[in-house]
Protein backbone atom coordinates (compact mmCIF):
# COMPACT_ATOMS: atom_id res chain seq x y z
CA UNK A 1 0.00 0.00 0.00
CA UNK A 2 2.90 2.43 0.74
CA UNK A 3 4.23 2.03 -2.70
CA UNK A 4 0.72 2.64 -4.32
CA UNK A 5 0.63 5.62 -2.28
CA UNK A 6 4.04 7.19 -3.14
CA UNK A 7 3.69 6.05 -6.98
CA UNK A 8 0.47 8.06 -6.84
CA UNK A 9 1.91 10.81 -5.21
CA UNK A 10 4.68 11.48 -7.45
CA UNK A 11 2.25 11.14 -10.51
CA UNK A 12 -0.47 13.19 -9.19
CA UNK A 13 2.03 16.54 -8.02
CA UNK A 14 4.23 15.68 -11.01
CA UNK A 15 1.63 16.61 -13.23
CA UNK A 16 0.03 19.30 -10.89
CA UNK A 17 0.96 22.10 -13.28
CA UNK A 18 -0.14 20.27 -16.64
CA UNK A 19 -3.61 19.93 -15.40
CA UNK A 20 -2.98 24.32 -15.02
CA UNK A 21 -2.21 24.75 -18.05
CA UNK A 22 -4.70 22.34 -19.40
CA UNK A 23 -7.51 24.15 -17.35
CA UNK A 24 -6.32 27.42 -19.09
CA UNK A 25 -7.43 30.87 -18.51
CA UNK A 26 -11.32 30.92 -19.58
CA UNK A 27 -11.75 32.76 -15.86
CA UNK A 28 -9.52 34.35 -13.99
CA UNK A 29 -6.87 32.38 -12.23
CA UNK A 30 -8.05 33.30 -8.64
CA UNK A 31 -11.74 32.14 -9.52
CA UNK A 32 -9.89 28.04 -10.53
CA UNK A 33 -7.94 28.44 -7.36
CA UNK A 34 -10.94 29.77 -5.25
CA UNK A 35 -13.12 26.62 -6.92
CA UNK A 36 -10.30 23.96 -6.18
CA UNK A 37 -9.61 25.12 -2.53
CA UNK A 38 -13.55 25.06 -1.79
CA UNK A 39 -14.11 21.43 -3.33
CA UNK A 40 -10.56 20.54 -1.12
CA UNK A 41 -11.82 22.01 1.90
CA UNK A 42 -15.38 20.57 1.73
CA UNK A 43 -13.48 16.76 1.13
CA UNK A 44 -11.13 17.21 4.05
CA UNK A 45 -14.10 19.07 6.30
CA UNK A 46 -16.02 15.44 5.80
CA UNK A 47 -12.99 13.74 6.15
CA UNK A 48 -12.31 15.17 9.71
CA UNK A 49 -15.93 14.51 10.64
CA UNK A 50 -16.11 11.19 9.69
CA UNK A 51 -12.39 10.67 11.28
CA UNK A 52 -13.89 11.84 14.64
CA UNK A 53 -10.59 13.73 14.74
CA UNK A 54 -10.85 16.44 17.68
CA UNK A 55 -8.80 19.49 17.20
CA UNK A 56 -7.04 20.61 20.90
CA UNK A 57 -7.29 24.65 21.09
CA UNK A 58 -4.92 24.57 23.74
CA UNK A 59 -1.97 22.67 21.84
CA UNK A 60 -2.50 23.75 18.25
CA UNK A 61 -0.68 26.86 17.28
CA UNK A 62 -3.73 28.60 15.10
CA UNK A 63 -1.76 31.23 13.73
CA UNK A 64 0.76 28.32 12.42
CA UNK A 65 -1.81 26.26 10.64
CA UNK A 66 -3.29 29.26 9.18
CA UNK A 67 -0.07 30.43 7.81
CA UNK A 68 0.64 26.93 6.82
CA UNK A 69 -2.61 27.32 4.78
CA UNK A 70 -2.12 30.58 3.39
CA UNK A 71 1.42 29.74 2.01
CA UNK A 72 1.03 26.35 0.81
CA UNK A 73 -2.71 26.31 -0.51
CA UNK A 74 -3.00 29.91 -1.38
CA UNK A 75 -0.04 32.49 -1.99
CA UNK A 76 2.30 29.66 -3.63
CA UNK A 77 -0.59 28.26 -5.55
CA UNK A 78 -1.57 31.54 -7.13
CA UNK A 79 1.97 32.60 -8.21
CA UNK A 80 2.48 28.89 -9.48
CA UNK A 81 -0.47 29.00 -11.41
CA UNK A 82 0.63 32.82 -13.55
CA UNK A 83 4.06 31.14 -13.61
CA UNK A 84 2.73 28.36 -15.04
CA UNK A 85 0.37 29.84 -17.74
CA UNK A 86 3.19 32.64 -18.33
CA UNK A 87 6.06 30.23 -19.53
CA UNK A 88 5.41 26.11 -19.24
CA UNK A 89 4.56 23.70 -17.00
CA UNK A 90 7.84 22.01 -17.80
CA UNK A 91 10.16 24.91 -16.15
CA UNK A 92 7.76 25.81 -13.39
CA UNK A 93 7.55 21.93 -12.22
CA UNK A 94 11.25 22.21 -12.54
CA UNK A 95 11.56 24.81 -10.69
CA UNK A 96 8.94 23.80 -7.65
CA UNK A 97 11.18 20.69 -7.59
CA UNK A 98 13.91 22.97 -6.00
CA UNK A 99 11.72 23.02 -2.26
CA UNK A 100 13.51 19.70 -2.21
CA UNK A 101 16.54 21.77 -1.76
CA UNK A 102 15.00 25.26 -0.59
CA UNK A 103 12.81 23.70 2.44
CA UNK A 104 15.69 21.74 4.42
CA UNK A 105 17.48 25.40 4.11
CA UNK A 106 14.62 27.03 5.57
CA UNK A 107 14.06 24.81 8.04
CA UNK A 108 17.88 24.89 9.17
CA UNK A 109 17.88 28.83 9.62
CA UNK A 110 14.40 28.62 11.86
CA UNK A 111 15.33 25.63 14.19
CA UNK A 112 18.62 25.78 14.01
CA UNK A 113 20.27 22.12 12.63
CA UNK A 114 22.70 21.92 10.83
CA UNK A 115 22.55 22.23 6.84
CA UNK A 116 24.56 19.70 5.31
CA UNK A 117 26.62 20.34 2.24
CA UNK A 118 24.76 18.45 -0.13
CA UNK A 119 22.11 20.65 -0.11
CA UNK A 120 23.96 23.41 -1.74
CA UNK A 121 25.46 20.92 -4.37
CA UNK A 122 21.69 19.95 -4.78
CA UNK A 123 20.40 23.81 -4.89
CA UNK A 124 23.72 24.52 -7.68
CA UNK A 125 22.36 21.56 -10.00
CA UNK A 126 18.71 22.74 -9.44
CA UNK A 127 19.57 25.90 -10.58
CA UNK A 128 22.25 24.41 -13.52
CA UNK A 129 19.22 22.38 -14.74
CA UNK A 130 16.93 25.57 -15.29
CA UNK A 131 20.19 27.63 -17.40
CA UNK A 132 20.49 24.90 -19.30
CA UNK A 133 17.13 24.50 -20.38
CA UNK A 134 16.83 27.98 -20.98
CA UNK A 135 20.39 28.50 -22.49
CA UNK A 136 19.34 28.09 -26.77
CA UNK A 137 16.39 30.45 -26.54
CA UNK A 138 18.11 33.09 -24.26
CA UNK A 139 18.48 35.27 -27.02
CA UNK A 140 15.10 35.70 -27.82
CA UNK A 141 13.46 34.79 -24.32
CA UNK A 142 10.14 37.08 -23.77
CA UNK A 143 9.27 39.52 -20.75
CA UNK A 144 6.63 36.96 -20.06
CA UNK A 145 8.64 34.14 -19.73
CA UNK A 146 11.16 35.76 -17.28
CA UNK A 147 8.04 37.11 -15.54
CA UNK A 148 6.85 33.18 -15.43
CA UNK A 149 10.48 31.67 -13.78
CA UNK A 150 10.06 34.89 -11.05
CA UNK A 151 6.66 33.95 -10.21
CA UNK A 152 7.51 29.93 -10.48
CA UNK A 153 10.70 31.04 -8.01
CA UNK A 154 8.87 32.86 -5.74
CA UNK A 155 5.95 30.52 -4.73
CA UNK A 156 8.26 27.87 -4.51
CA UNK A 157 10.38 29.54 -1.47
CA UNK A 158 6.38 30.80 -0.19
CA UNK A 159 6.10 27.21 -0.22
CA UNK A 160 9.24 26.06 1.95
CA UNK A 161 8.05 28.50 4.43
CA UNK A 162 4.42 26.97 4.53
CA UNK A 163 6.59 23.27 5.15
CA UNK A 164 8.44 24.82 7.78
CA UNK A 165 5.86 26.03 9.74
CA UNK A 166 4.24 22.47 8.54
CA UNK A 167 7.00 20.90 10.71
CA UNK A 168 6.45 23.18 13.38
CA UNK A 169 2.67 22.54 13.61
CA UNK A 170 3.96 18.55 13.38
CA UNK A 171 6.37 19.60 16.80
CA UNK A 172 4.23 20.79 18.16
CA UNK A 173 1.74 17.46 17.81
CA UNK A 174 -1.42 19.08 15.54
CA UNK A 175 -3.29 16.71 13.48
CA UNK A 176 -2.30 16.96 10.13
CA UNK A 177 -5.84 16.33 8.82
CA UNK A 178 -7.48 18.85 11.02
CA UNK A 179 -4.33 21.02 10.36
CA UNK A 180 -4.91 20.74 6.30
CA UNK A 181 -8.57 21.16 6.62
CA UNK A 182 -7.97 24.74 8.94
CA UNK A 183 -4.87 25.41 6.48
CA UNK A 184 -7.87 25.02 3.35
CA UNK A 185 -10.28 26.84 4.95
CA UNK A 186 -7.46 29.77 5.19
CA UNK A 187 -6.67 29.82 2.09
CA UNK A 188 -10.71 29.85 0.31
CA UNK A 189 -11.20 33.23 2.86
CA UNK A 190 -7.63 34.67 1.56
CA UNK A 191 -8.39 34.06 -2.13
CA UNK A 192 -11.87 34.90 -1.97
CA UNK A 193 -10.96 38.09 -0.69
CA UNK A 194 -8.33 38.61 -3.21
CA UNK A 195 -10.73 37.97 -5.86
CA UNK A 196 -13.34 39.84 -4.42
CA UNK A 197 -11.39 43.06 -3.84
CA UNK A 198 -9.43 42.84 -7.32
CA UNK A 199 -12.57 42.74 -9.00
CA UNK A 200 -11.79 39.78 -11.09
CA UNK A 201 -13.42 37.80 -13.79
CA UNK A 202 -15.56 34.97 -11.29
CA UNK A 203 -17.89 33.02 -13.82
CA UNK A 204 -17.03 29.13 -14.12
CA UNK A 205 -16.61 27.82 -17.53
CA UNK A 206 -18.29 24.69 -18.09
CA UNK A 207 -16.52 23.62 -20.91
CA UNK A 208 -14.91 19.92 -20.96
CA UNK A 209 -11.13 21.14 -20.14
CA UNK A 210 -11.71 23.65 -17.96
CA UNK A 211 -13.64 20.94 -15.46
CA UNK A 212 -11.47 18.12 -16.27
CA UNK A 213 -8.67 20.41 -14.93
CA UNK A 214 -10.52 21.28 -11.95
CA UNK A 215 -11.64 18.32 -10.67
CA UNK A 216 -7.88 16.60 -11.52
CA UNK A 217 -6.51 19.68 -8.93
CA UNK A 218 -9.19 19.76 -6.54
CA UNK A 219 -9.95 16.19 -5.80
CA UNK A 220 -6.45 14.27 -6.97
CA UNK A 221 -4.06 16.99 -6.07
CA UNK A 222 -5.68 18.60 -3.00
CA UNK A 223 -6.68 15.87 -1.52
CA UNK A 224 -5.89 12.47 -2.20
CA UNK A 225 -2.53 13.20 -3.00
CA UNK A 226 -2.23 15.15 -0.25
CA UNK A 227 -3.88 12.30 2.14
CA UNK A 228 -1.42 9.89 0.71
CA UNK A 229 1.60 11.80 1.31
CA UNK A 230 0.09 12.34 5.06
CA UNK A 231 -0.08 8.60 5.45
CA UNK A 232 3.42 8.17 4.25
CA UNK A 233 4.74 10.52 6.66
CA UNK A 234 3.11 8.71 9.47
CA UNK A 235 4.05 4.83 7.93
CA UNK A 236 7.46 5.91 6.71
CA UNK A 237 8.83 9.05 7.28
CA UNK A 238 8.60 12.79 5.84
CA UNK A 239 12.07 11.96 4.50
CA UNK A 240 11.57 9.25 2.62
CA UNK A 241 8.59 10.36 1.65
CA UNK A 242 9.91 13.67 -0.05
CA UNK A 243 12.18 11.48 -2.60
CA UNK A 244 9.44 11.67 -5.04
CA UNK A 245 10.16 15.39 -5.74
CA UNK A 246 13.12 14.09 -7.47
CA UNK A 247 10.78 12.78 -10.11
CA UNK A 248 8.54 15.87 -10.86
CA UNK A 249 10.71 17.18 -13.32
CA UNK A 250 11.17 13.94 -15.49
CA UNK A 251 7.16 13.53 -15.07
CA UNK A 252 6.11 16.93 -15.49
CA UNK A 253 8.29 17.82 -18.52
CA UNK A 254 7.82 14.90 -20.88
CA UNK A 255 3.90 15.14 -20.07
CA UNK A 256 4.49 18.81 -21.59
CA UNK A 257 6.26 17.41 -24.47
CA UNK A 258 3.47 15.31 -24.77
CA UNK A 259 0.52 17.94 -25.26
CA UNK A 260 2.78 19.78 -27.93
CA UNK A 261 3.52 22.77 -25.16
CA UNK A 262 7.65 21.70 -24.70
CA UNK A 263 9.83 20.77 -27.35
CA UNK A 264 11.76 17.39 -27.28
CA UNK A 265 15.41 18.63 -26.67
CA UNK A 266 18.97 17.36 -25.33
CA UNK A 267 18.52 20.60 -23.21
CA UNK A 268 15.44 19.75 -21.99
CA UNK A 269 16.66 16.18 -21.08
CA UNK A 270 19.70 17.06 -19.63
CA UNK A 271 18.29 19.75 -17.62
CA UNK A 272 15.59 17.74 -16.61
CA UNK A 273 18.43 14.94 -15.07
CA UNK A 274 20.02 17.45 -13.67
CA UNK A 275 17.00 18.24 -11.70
CA UNK A 276 16.43 15.22 -10.77
CA UNK A 277 19.98 14.45 -9.18
CA UNK A 278 19.93 17.56 -7.85
CA UNK A 279 16.73 17.38 -5.69
CA UNK A 280 18.01 13.72 -4.69
CA UNK A 281 21.38 14.72 -3.84
CA UNK A 282 20.06 17.06 -1.23
CA UNK A 283 17.57 14.47 -0.15
CA UNK A 284 19.58 11.49 0.31
CA UNK A 285 20.29 9.50 3.41
CA UNK A 286 19.75 6.46 4.71
CA UNK A 287 16.36 5.19 3.53
CA UNK A 288 13.62 3.02 5.39
CA UNK A 289 12.07 0.39 3.12
CA UNK A 290 8.07 1.94 1.95
CA UNK A 291 7.27 -1.93 1.83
Amino acid sequence: MNHFMYIACMFIWGLNFIAVKIQGTETSLEASLLYRSVIAFILFYVLLKISRIKINRKETSFLAVIGFGVCNFAVSYLLLYYGTIYSTAALVTLIFSLKAITTPIFIGIVFKTKIEGKIYIGGFLGLLSVVVILYPDLHEISSNVILGIGLAFLGTLITSIGDTLSTFNNKKGTEPIAANTIGMLSAVILIGAIALISGKDMHMPMTLNYWGGLLYLAIFASFVAWLFYLLLVKNVGAAESSYMVAMFPAIGGFASVLMGETAFTVNLVIGILLAMAGAYIALAKKRKSIA
